[in-house]
């Protein structure tokens, strides 16, 4: 996604004051943050160095130099990893352009999850695949497409602001985690069609993405506002499949004996005697 370089490093140039990395701060400065021209005092290269990597028009730049301009910049080890994705995109020719798929033995394991809402995230957040459990919870299977997209339903589904009472926090975290996913897959088509029609449809997308978070949804809590179910307050973890590194298994694993479990067990039932 062009200028993702330039705009991040712009963003990141913004939040430092220079009193913070042992600058003055006399004279005034038409943006705010560190000017390009301390970053690069400050890191040890060039000033031309640094603006033709700023522009995207630098040449292949080293891991010493990414190091560098991270540890300025205050970034933080998911911020760092970004960096170099999108300072060094793979060449095309590594790039993955095949639909994504999900391997039976995956499957099989969802679906051994009986108490628990599992299911498999690609590159650019479509549900690849869930456990009857997990469809119970979000409904995926009642949904238009053939592979629901998390972030699509956030910011352009009706539904949506109503089934995350956390909608703001939750709106601004799936971002973050998009963005992080296009730094390591800058030509994933999905993904670019995606953050295209986001962009397009969604204010609110829009503002989130020019913010340039980037930070990872590897565990944490959601809160979901289910229609029969009620409140449930689903703690999660994610994991990325070995073999297939764009693909992340999300499993909720709500306390036992909790309020949240107690519902899970009885909307299980109730799909099960409906099915």
């Amino acid at each position: 996604m062009d200028g993702d370089l330039g705009d991040f490093l712009r963003s990141r140039r913004a939040r430092i004051r220079p009193e913070e990395v042992g600058l003055p701060s006399y004279g005034r400065r038409r943006v705010p943050g560190l000017r390009r021209e301390e970053v690069a005092q400050l890191a040890g290269v060039s000033v031309d160095y640094y603006i033709r990597l700023e522009q995207g028009r630098g040449p292949t730049v080293s891991d010493a130099v990414l190091d560098a301009i991270a540890r300025v910049l205050g970034m933080d080890e998911t911020e760092h990893a970004y960096l170099r994705a999108v300072a060094r995109p793979p060449k095309k020719a590594e790039r993955r352009r095949s639909a994504p798929r999900v391997r039976p033995g995956v499957q099989r394991l969802l679906d051994g999850m009986e108490r628990s809402p599992a299911f498999v995230l690609g590159a650019a957040m479509d549900t690849l695949a869930w456990n009857a459990l997990a469809d119970a919870v979000h409904g995926f299977s009642l949904m238009d497409s053939a592979r629901p997209n998390a972030v699509r339903q956030l910011f352009l589904e009706p539904e949506g602001r109503d089934l995350y009472p956390d909608w703001a926090a939750c709106a601004a975290q799936s971002v973050a985690n998009l963005r992080l996913s296009a730094g390591a897959h800058p030509d994933d088509p999905g993904l670019r069609d995606l953050v295209g029609e986001l962009s397009l449809k969604s204010e609110d997308f829009r503002r989130l993405w020019a913010d340039h978070q980037v930070k990872a949804c590897m565990y944490g809590v959601k809160r979901v506002r289910h229609p029969i179910a009620g409140l449930l307050t689903l703690p999660y973890e994610s994991l990325t499949l070995p073999e297939s590194p764009e693909q992340t298994l999300v499993v909720y694993t709500p306390e036992p004996g909790s309020e949240t479990a107690e519902r899970l067990r009885l909307l299980s039932s109730r799909t099960t005697a409906n099915a």
